[in-house]
């Protein structure tokens, strides 16, 4: 039984701190839609996506008018559609995005993901026609979202998915130039993604999983921030249990809210995925929790140890609460949903090479960063290559969503809109990487990779 204390803790914890289910995730298995012909593979694709998450928003709704818990985001996954477009006679796969969408606003979604392919050792045919139909289907769809896995540990960097991945960054940020190349919004670059991401861009249904799954992401930056304010400049083993008991509290919301879903839709439960997602909202950022260690601004020295024990302890109290931890379960640091790295980018502290430094330690990468329009492919390339080492040596995810935004320089904006937030117009170092890209081929994998 929970305490009156215990209750009014959680109350307190959404009606002031933000805490909040970030989004309900249904994970559906397309493979059986597989079909020579493209319009009945569309037709079976939109059937089956409609036919799973029916009840999917409304199931959400139920659940939060009668637990009282903001759901923010319904949203579907499916499985990478290189792999069930890969069976049509057709060279174009922009109708199979266009399917998607017209399932996700019949099921009345917020985004689904899928549009996808795993390229970090080589690509097949239905590989390439995938990514050379991201820019238009990134364009013509609302909903979409893609992502592309370009190495892993075990495989290593593919160099050319890498260079081909630079250019279609660049041609779906001029594709979507009337819009500041919003398409890059919904556009990732992975290593070693992981198969039950429920978070937007990079969600896809791994072929591992069931026919049908669903997965939860909590998010709670505000919760973590309160909470750190009772241990103020208290040792950081004092921080560490604090934000451990903290994410405890957050997923076990999380957990209850996956099996309600998972039962009321007929659906197994998978994961709950305890990430502390930020908000363009005060109150609600994770470069906040980070200054409330100690630091004036997130991005001077010491950002990257303070991000490091908060991803560790979020963890840790993560798994103490579930036994069904999964998807990244961490800290993300999307730099234009978060008040605070906004701030902390416009007042010059945070770099892009501080950055990096950061993605060594957090949930994924790269993340919601825009840059001059005029920023070349092969640069592009370079940074994604930069975050794909640091996946593959540290055996960890990362992943770059970048925003080549056409006619923005340093020192202008992006707005996204909505949880996508603004984006500041960051620097880029502007010596040319161009002849490393050209390179090609693969990078090899770390000696650690060979443990069997």
């Amino acid at each position: 039984m929970l305490s009156n204390t215990e209750i009014l803790q959680t109350i307190n914890m959404i009606d002031q701190q933000h805490l909040d289910i970030r989004t309900i995730t249904m994970g559906i298995s397309l493979l059986d839609c597989c079909d020579p012909s493209p319009e009945r593979a569309c037709k079976k694709i939109y059937d089956k996506i409609c036919r799973k998450a029916e009840h999917l928003v409304q199931t959400g709704e139920d659940i939060e008018k009668e637990f009282g818990i903001p759901i923010v985001n319904k949203r579907i996954s499916i499985t990478p559609m290189a792999l069930v477009a890969g069976a049509s006679e057709t060279s174009d796969y922009v109708p199979f995005a266009v399917a998607m969408d017209r399932a996700a606003k019949t099921c009345g979604v917020n985004f689904i993901g899928g549009f996808s392919a795993l390229v970090q050792k080589g690509m097949t045919a239905a590989d390439r026609k995938l990514i050379q139909s991201i820019p238009e289907a990134l364009a013509v769809t609302d909903f979409v979202c893609s992502s592309i896995n370009v190495g892993s540990t075990r495989a290593g960097i593919n160099m050319d998915a890498v260079r081909l991945m630079g250019e279609t960054v660049k041609k779906t940020a001029l594709r979507t130039a009337d819009r500041d190349g919003f398409g890059c919004a919904k556009l990732v670059v992975f290593c070693n993604a992981v198969e039950d991401n429920p978070f937007m861009a990079g969600a896809f249904h791994g072929v591992g999983e069931a026919d049908s799954i669903i997965n939860v992401g909590v998010s709670g930056p505000g919760v973590v921030y309160h909470a750190l304010q009772s241990v103020k400049g208290r040792p950081f083993d004092e921080v560490a249990e604090t934000v451990k008991k903290t994410a405890f509290r957050i997923t076990r919301m999380g957990q209850l809210v996956a099996r309600e879903a998972s039962q009321r839709l007929d659906t197994p439960f998978g994961i709950v995925d305890l990430s502390l997602a930020p908000t363009p909202a005060v109150g609600d950022s994770v470069a906040r929790i980070l200054e409330e260690m100690g630091l004036e601004v997130c991005g001077t020295h010491g950002t990257t140890a303070a991000l490091a024990l908060l991803n560790d302890a979020v963890k840790k109290g993560g798994v103490m609460a579930s036994s069904s931890v999964g998807g990244l379960s961490g800290a993300f640091i999307p730099v234009s949903e978060d008040e605070g790295m906004i701030a902390a980018t416009r007042s010059g502290v945070l770099t892009m090479d501080k950055l990096e430094a950061m993605t060594c330690v957090c949930s994924v990468g790269l993340d919601m960063i825009a840059v001059p329009g005029s920023t070349t492919a092969e640069t592009i390339a370079a940074i994604i290559a930069d975050e794909a080492a640091i996946g593959m040596v540290n055996n960890k995810t990362t992943a770059v969503r970048i925003i080549p935004a056409p006619g923005k320089k340093v020192g202008d904006t992006v707005e996204m809109g909505g949880l996508l937030g603004t984006a500041p117009v960051m620097p880029l170092h502007t010596e040319s990487s161009a002849d490393f890209i050209a390179r090609g081929g693969r990078i090899p994998a770390p000696l650690h990779s060979l443990k069997n």
